[in-house]
C-alpha cells in the first residue's frame, strides 16, 4: 500500500496546521477533576454529566463513548459542536443515517496489515528527506499496536517440538519482512511491535495491550480502538469500543485524523438466565450469531445487557464480541462492569489501574453497577436470549452463521450430501454416499469416508482466548485417554494457543499431557488454521480425496469456514467449541449422532460414548479456578519487551530512513501514479465495459482478496517462479501483501469462487467474452486491458463480506475493474472500492443480474453527471447494456468526501493533488 504515501503526507501536514485553524474547545467549562479516594487527582476529564443533559442517562453505553470522544476533540474545524449535538440527539438523528467525525485512541495492527503501513510511513520519511524536511517528524500521531500473528504455518504437527520446529521456518520464510518491521519499530516513536510467538492480535489486545481508560499528560478519556483486522472487535467484551476498518481510515487515524462514519443504530441485546450444564460460551456465541444474521444487524453496534450478564464471564463476552463480523454488526459490544474489573485484575493490571479505570467510568455514566435500578437506555430495536435455550452446536459446513444443532448434526450432514452444490449442499449421488475408499498410511492398511475429519484445530482469536473453553478439551482429552480412544493418526491435529498464558494454565492444570497424547501439541502462537494456515495434509490422504472426489471435513475452534479457506481439500469445514473439536477427533467423521452412537472403543473393549467424555460446568470451574493466575499474565507479558532470541537477533539498519531492495519479491512500488495530471478528470461513467466475473450472492473477502498458499500453477506463482523462487519458499499471499505483482496476480485465485461465466465450474477463471477463451482471472484482465476495455463485476447479495482487506480492492483496480454491481456491499469493503476509485452500485431491491435478464456476456455503460457537484450521495444512475437492455442502480458514494475521492479518480490522487497545492 505504498500508495498512501500521499495521504499520510498530507495528513501529517494537515495535523501540523490544525492548531491555525482550530479554535479553543467549547467545551471547556465541563473539564473536572478526577479526585482519588484516598486523596490526590487521577487527572482531568470531559464531564457528561456537567452537561446537565437528560438525553445522556438514555443513550448506549457505546454511543456515550462517541459522544466523550466528540466532546473531547472539538475543536470547530475537524470535530464541530454541531456533531456533539447530532449523537447527543441520537435516538432521533441515528435513524437518519447523519454522519459524524470519531477520532480512536489508538491503532492496532497484525503483520500482514502491519508491513504496508510501515511501508507507507518509510515511503512518507525518503519523502520528506527528498524535499528537504525533517524526516524525523514522520510518526504515527496515536498508539500504533503492532502484533506479529500471521505467519505460524501448521508444517510440524503432532509433536511436542512443534512449536520451535514451526517458528524455525516462520522466520525462514519470513525473514525479510520480520526484519523491516523491526526498524520499524526502532525507527519510528509511538509504534510497539509485538515480535512473533507472543500470541494473536486480540487476545494480546484483551490480556494485554487494551486501557479502557487512557491518562495521557493527566487527561483521562475512553480506550477505543479501530484495526485492520475485521475481529478488533473481540475488544468490545472488555468495554473498549473497537472494530475493524480499511487501511485508508486506520492510517488516517494514525495521524490523528477523525474518521466518518454514519452515526449508528443501536440493536439491544437481552441475555437472562444461565447457561445450563455442559454448555460453552462457542454454543452461545453460534447462537447469537444466527440470531443477529436473521434480524440483520449490518451497520448497527450492538449492545448486551441484563441480569443474564452477572453470570458471563469476560472470556465469554470476548468470544461473542470477536464474531461480530460472523453476524454482521460494526461492534458487539460489553459494557464495562463488575466483570470486567475482575478481569482487568487477573490479567496483571494494577490495582491503582483498576481503581481508576473504574472511578472515570462511574464518574461519566459509563459503568454498568446491577446494584443499581436498571438504567433508562433506548436501542434502536430490541432482542431477547434466555441463555438457558442455549444448546450444543457446531456451524457449517460452509459459512459461520449456518449454525447446527449438535442432536441434528447427523440427519443434516446427509441432507448435504443431497442437496445440490451451495452452501448446505455438496450433490453426492446417493450410490456415492457411503462408499469407503481403502489407502496405505505409512504402511498401514486405513479408510477415508465422506465426512471423515482429517484437520481437527483448535486455533483461533474466538476461543483460546478462553480459559473454559480451552481447559474444557483438556478434560475432554483427559476422559478420553484414560479410557482408552484415540485419534487417528492421519488427522492433522494441532493447538494453537492465542498467547503463552494458556501454554501456563494447561501446564500447571496438568492436563497439557493428555492434549499431547491424542495429537494436539502445541503448534505456535498465532493465526493458524482458522486462517488458512493449516499446512499440508499427509500425501496419502491427500490423494485419497483428489482421486476419490471425497467430502473431507476439517472441524476447528474457528470463526471462519468459508469454502476453500481452511484448506483447500477440504469442503466441509465445521466451526465448534475447543472441547468438541477433540470429540470429533476422537470420532474421525462428521457423520455421527453424538447421543446414540458411540464414539469409539475404550481400552477394555467397551463402547464410549460423548457423555462418557464431556466434563460438567462445576469440573470447568474448578480446574479453571485453580489454573488460572494472574502472575502468569504478568509473567507472559514482561517477556513481550525482552523478544526471543530468533527476533533478537535479527539484523537491521540502524537508520531513519529505509534501504530499499529492487529485488525484493516481497516489498514492491506499485504503479498507482503513472500518468497522472494536476487536474482531476472529474466523474466519469463507465463505457462498453465488459463483465470480467458474473457472482452470485456471499462473495466474500477470501473470495477476492489473495489469500492462503499460493498455488503452483497460479499466475502469481509464474511469477515468482521467472524471478528464481523455489517452490517451496512461496510462502503465503499474506505475507507478500507488499508486492502489488504478486497480489493483483492472487486476486480472484481463490479455488472455490464460482463465477457463472464457468457454467457450474469452480475455480479461479473466467471467460475473455470475446474470444471465448477460458483464461485465469488475472490473464483475462491484463488480455482486456491490453485491449483498451474496461470491465465491471456483476454479485449478488453481501458483496465484500468477512475479513477486512484492502488487497479485495486494490486488486481489483490493478485488474482494471471499474465498478462493482451487487446487491449489497460489507460495510468496509464499499469504502475501501470507493478508495481505490471503483463504482460501487446497487441494484434495486427485489431486483438483481438474474430478474433483469442479465448474462454477463452484454457490453455494459453507466452514465454519471459529468459535474461532480451534480451528483448527491446515493442517487439513481442508469445503466444500459448493448443489448437494449436499461436498468436504474443505486450510486454507493455514501458522503460528500466519496464523491471528492471519486472526482479526483481516487483518494490517493485527491490526497496528492490537495499536498502538491499547499
Amino acid at each position: 500500500t505504498i500508495h498512501y504515501l500521499a495521504l499520510l503526507f498530507y495528513l501529517i501536514c494537515l495535523s501540523r496546521s490544525d492548531a491555525f485553524s482550530a479554535s479553543e474547545n467549547p467545551f471547556r467549562s465541563i473539564l473536572k477533576t478526577l479526585e482519588k479516594p484516598d486523596g490526590g487527582e487521577f487527572g482531568n476529564y470531559y464531564s457528561l454529566p456537567a452537561l446537565n443533559d437528560p438525553r445522556i442517562d438514555k443513550l448506549p453505553y457505546s454511543i456515550r463513548i462517541l459522544l466523550e470522544s466528540a466532546i473531547r476533540n472539538c475543536d470547530e474545524f475537524q470535530v464541530k459542536s454541531k456533531d456533539v449535538e447530532k449523537i447527543l440527539d441520537w435516538e432521533n438523528t441515528s435513524p437518519k443515517q447523519v454522519e459524524i467525525p470519531f477520532k480512536p485512541a489508538r491503532v492496532l495492527l497484525q503483520d500482514f496489515t502491519g508491513v504496508p503501513a510501515v511501508v507507507d510511513l518509510a515511503c512518507m520519511r525518503d519523502a520528506m528527506n527528498n524535499l528537504g524536511g525533517d524526516s524525523n517528524k514522520i510518526n504515527p500521531l496515536v498508539p500504533v499496536d503492532l502484533v506479529i500473528d500471521h505467519s505460524v504455518q501448521v508444517d510440524v504437527a503432532r509433536s511436542e517440538n512443534a512449536v520451535q520446529a514451526n517458528m524455525e521456518l516462520e522466520f525462514q520464510r519470513n525473514n525479510e519482512r520480520f526484519a523491516f518491521l523491526k526498524w520499524g519499530s526502532n525507527a519510528f516513536d509511538n509504534m510497539l511491535v509485538v515480535p512473533p510467538g507472543s500470541g494473536i492480535v486480540h487476545q494480546v489486545n484483551l490480556e494485554y495491550l487494551a486501557r479502557v481508560v487512557f491518562n495521557t499528560n493527566g487527561l483521562l478519556y475512553p480506550d477505543s480502538v479501530v484495526g485492520t483486522d475485521s475481529h478488533t472487535t473481540m475488544i468490545d467484551g472488555l468495554g473498549v469500543a473497537g472494530w475493524g476498518v480499511g487501511g485508508i481510515e486506520a492510517e488516517a487515524t494514525m495521524l490523528g485524523q477523525p474518521m466518518s462514519m454514519v452515526l449508528p443504530g443501536v440493536v439491544g441485546f437481552k441475555l437472562t438466565g444461565k447457561l445450563r450444564d455442559g454448555m460453552t460460551a462457542t454454543d452461545l456465541v453460534l447462537t447469537v450469531t444466527q440470531m443477529l444474521r436473521k434480524h440483520g444487524v449490518v451497520g448497527k453496534f450492538v449492545e448486551f445487557y441484563g441480569e443474564g450478564m452477572r453470570e458471563l464471564s469476560l472470556a465469554d463476552r470476548a468470544t461473542i464480541a470477536n464474531m461480530s463480523p460472523e453476524y454482521g454488526a460494526t461492534m458487539g459490544f460489553f459494557p464495562v462492569d463488575h466483570v470486567t474489573l475482575q478481569y482487568l485484575k487477573l490479567t496483571g493490571r494494577s490495582d491503582e489501574t483498576v481503581s481508576m479505570i473504574e472511578a472515570y467510568l462511574r464518574a461519566n455514566k459509563m459503568f454498568v453497577d446491577y446494584s443499581e435500578p436498571e438504567s433508562k437506555t433506548v436501542y434502536s430495536a430490541n432482542l431477547e436470549l434466555n441463555l438457558e435455550d442455549v444448546e450444543p452446536c457446531i456451524s457449517g459446513p460452509k459459512r459461520p452463521h449456518d449454525r447446527v444443532p449438535l442432536k441434528e448434526m447427523k440427519a443434516d450432514w446427509h441432507s448435504c450430501l443431497d442437496n445440490r452444490v451451495g452452501f448446505k449442499g455438496f450433490a453426492v449421488p446417493k450410490e456415492a454416499q457411503s462408499k469407503a475408499v481403502e489407502f496405505n498410511f505409512n504402511g498401514t492398511p486405513a479408510q477415508l469416508r465422506h465426512g471423515d475429519v482429517v484437520i481437527a484445530a483448535i486455533t483461533s482469536c474466538t476461543n483460546t482466548s478462553n480459559p473454559s473453553v480451552m481447559l474444557g478439551a483438556a478434560l475432554v482429552a483427559k476422559k478420553a485417554c484414560e479410557l482408552g480412544l484415540e485419534v487417528k493418526p492421519w488427522i492433522k491435529t494441532s493447538l494453537a494457543p492465542g498467547s503463552g498464558v494458556v501454554t501456563k494454565y494447561l501446564a500447571k492444570s496438568g492436563l497439557q499431557k493428555y492434549l499431547n497424547q491424542l495429537g494436539f501439541s502445541i503448534v505456535g502462537y498465532g493465526c493458524t488454521t482458522c486462517i488458512g494456515n493449516s499446512g499440508d495434509i499427509h500425501e496419502a490422504v491427500a490423494s485419497a480425496i483428489v482421486d476419490n472426489d471425497l467430502v473431507a471435513s476439517a472441524v476447528l475452534s474457528g470463526n471462519r469456514n468459508f469454502e476453500g479457506r481452511v484448506h483447500p481439500l477440504t469442503r466441509a469445514n465445521y466451526l465448534a467449541s475447543p472441547p468438541l473439536v477433540v470429540a470429533y477427533a476422537l470420532a474421525g467423521t462428521v457423520d455421527i449422532d453424538f447421543e446414540t452412537e458411540p464414539i469409539g472403543t475404550g481400552k477394555d473393549g467397551k463402547q464410549i460414548f460423548f457423555r462418557d467424555i464431556w466434563p460438567s460446568n462445576k469440573e470447568v470451574a474448578e480446574v479453571v479456578q485453580a489454573s488460572v493466575l494472574p502472575d502468569m499474565f504478568k509473567a507472559t507479558y514482561e517477556a513481550i519487551t525482552k523478544g526471543n532470541s530468533m527476533w533478537n537477533e535479527l539484523s537491521v539498519a540502524s537508520g531513519t530512513l529505509y534501504e530499499w531492495d529492487p529485488k525484493s519479491t516481497y516489498i514492491h512500488e506499485p504503479p498507482y501514479f503513472k500518468g497522472m495530471t494536476m487536474s482531476p478528470p472529474g466523474p466519469h461513467g463507465v463505457k462498453d465495459a465488459y463483465c470480467l466475473l458474473n457472482f452470485g450472492d456471499s462473495i466474500t473477502t477470501d473470495h477476492i482478496s489473495p489469500a492462503g498458499s499460493i498455488h503452483k500453477d497460479s499466475p502469481a506463482a509464474k511469477y515468482l517462479m521467472e524471478r528464481g523462487v523455489d517452490r517451496r519458499d512461496f510462502n503465503s499471499y499474506g505475507s507478500r501483501r507488499g508486492n502489488d505483482e504478486i497480489m493483483a496476480r492472487g486476486t480472484f485465485a481463490n479455488i472455490r469462487i464460482v463465477n457463472k461465466h464457468l457454467k457450474g465450474e469452480v475455480g479461479p477463471k473466467t471467460v475473455h467474452i470475446p474470444s471465448g477463451e477460458k483464461l485465469s482471472v488475472f490473464d483475462a484482465a491484463m488480455k482486456y486491458k491490453n485491449e483498451g476495455r474496461d470491465t465491471i463485476i456483476l454479485a449478488g447479495a453481501e458483496y465484500g463480506s468477512g475479513s477486512s482487506r484492502d488487497w479485495a480492492a486494490k486488486g481489483p483496480m490493478l485488474l482494471g475493474v471499474k465498478a462493482v454491481i451487487s446487491k449489497s456491499f460489507e460495510r468496509i469493503h464499499r469504502s475501501n472500492l470507493v478508495g481505490m476509485g471503483i463504482i460501487p452500485l446497487c441494484f434495486k431491491t427485489g431486483e438483481d443480474a438474474e430478474t433483469l435478464g442479465l448474462t454477463g456476456e452484454e457490453l455494459y455503460t453507466i452514465e454519471l453527471p459529468s459535474n461532480v457537484s451534480e451528483i448527491k450521495p446515493g442517487q439513481d444512475v442508469t445503466v444500459v447494456t448493448n443489448n437494449g437492455k436499461s436498468f436504474t442502480c443505486t450510486l454507493r458514494f455514501d458522503t460528500e468526501v466519496e464523491l471528492a475521492y471519486f472526482n479526483h479518480g481516487g483518494i490517493l490522487q485527491y490526497v496528492i493533488r490537495n499536498l502538491i497545492k499547499q
